[in-house]
């Protein structure tokens, strides 16, 4: 038995899973390498070759670090776990008019529990991944995620979900280090293609960035359902019309194709009814929200009033805010007007580096 205890590592064969596996094997804890299968490219029906965490070059990448290094590696099938949860939501999210964030709901209620779940049945006692964040025990026994030193690589808004028995056991070690190391331990480590490969930023199974091509291959009749709706302005006069409005986000100013003589966006979208409203950019602007499906990190409640930096997509900067709890949601005003509010997408308090918590727009 390892002097430091048994991890078991997420390994999506990327530079920093890779990285995060070789560490903590030099450290003293004995690694156990799991890559997990979320995704069939084949079946999404997508025109680009397969890229990111879910294909066979990866899985070897994987599998080579380990047998290279000495510790055990597997394969973990969860497509039918993450179809079920992950890819409905995203579906129903966007046929309610909402714009969702799946990678968050992946973290937090697939990815996490798989690994705690297989972590138990291999005898490990902790889990790792190659997010860019903090995790720390603080004297009250709650455990808190907080920012990366690279904040150009902070990843800690995605795990605005994690609850504290996940948080207790969870290694995060690249959290104190920038990403220009990590590319050096990479070489150091004697992977130099690891060190210069791509980073994905797409949605793993829309592999063509083309959710609208997704929804429609998914839901079948979709395009025939929604096309021919109306684009209206704030006072409800009808301007054209749009394709579905499925196919639409709070903030969209590109690909409206309809020309009013000057720029707009899209500032709200109506299920119901199939209309699109259009409008300026300062009708975008909001100075309160409510947030829904709360998860709590640093403290076990928030005090009526408390300000914090609320973030509302992933590389937004924050904004300054007072939260309200009410009941199982949480009102935010913020001091200052914010632009692009969507529902369906993520919004995540911090106080100072630390997460209080998150929840999802409403």
């Amino acid at each position: 038995m390892s002097r430091k205890g048994k991890v078991l590592v997420a390994m999506s064969g990327g530079i920093d899973s890779t990285v995060t596996a070789l560490m903590l094997n030099d450290e003293g804890y004995e690694v156990v390498g799991i890559t997990m299968k979320t995704w069939d490219y084949a079946a999404s029906g997508g025109s680009k070759k397969e890229t990111g965490c879910c294909n066979i070059d990866s899985f070897n990448d994987a599998r080579q670090a380990a047998v290279e290094h000495g510790f055990a590696h597997y394969i973990l099938d969860i497509r039918e776990e993450f179809g079920g949860f992950v890819i409905e939501n995203f579906v129903d999210e966007y046929l309610a008019g909402r714009t969702p964030n799946p990678c968050v709901l992946c973290n937090t209620h697939i990815k996490w529990r798989a690994l705690l779940k297989r972590a138990d049945a291999l005898g490990c006692d902790f889990i790792a991944t190659g997010h860019y964040a903090k995790i720390r025990a603080q004297e009250n026994g709650r455990f808190v995620v907080s920012k990366a030193i690279d904040e150009t690589k902070d990843q800690s808004y995605v795990l605005w979900g994690l609850q504290q028995d996940l948080l207790s056991r969870t290694i995060l070690p690249l959290g104190p280090y920038r990403k220009t190391e990590i590319r050096q331990m990479a070489l150091d480590y004697g992977y130099p293609e690891l060190a210069k490969k791509q980073e994905s930023y797409e949605i793993c199974f829309v592999p063509d960035n083309d959710y609208r091509g997704f929804l429609k291959r998914r839901v079948e009749g979709l395009e025939e359902r929604v096309n021919g709706g109306n684009f209206v302005d704030k006072n409800g006069t009808i301007l054209g019309k749009h394709k579905g409005y499925p196919f639409y986000t709070i903030g969209q100013r590109k690909g409206l194709e309809i020309a009013l003589g000057r720029p707009v966006f899209v500032t709200n979208i109506d299920p119901d009814h199939n209309t699109v409203t259009l409008g300026d950019e300062e009708d975008l602007e909001r100075n309160e929200m409510r947030v829904r499906k709360i998860n709590l990190i640093k403290y076990d409640q928030l005090s009526p009033g408390m300000e914090a930096l609320t973030k509302i997509r992933y590389k937004d900067s924050g904004a300054l805010s007072q939260l309200f709890p009410e009941g199982n949601e949480v009102k935010v005003s913020f001091f200052e007007h914010v632009k692009g509010v969507a529902p369906g997408q993520s919004a995540v308090f911090y106080e100072g580096d630390d997460v209080l918590g998150g929840g999802i727009i409403g």
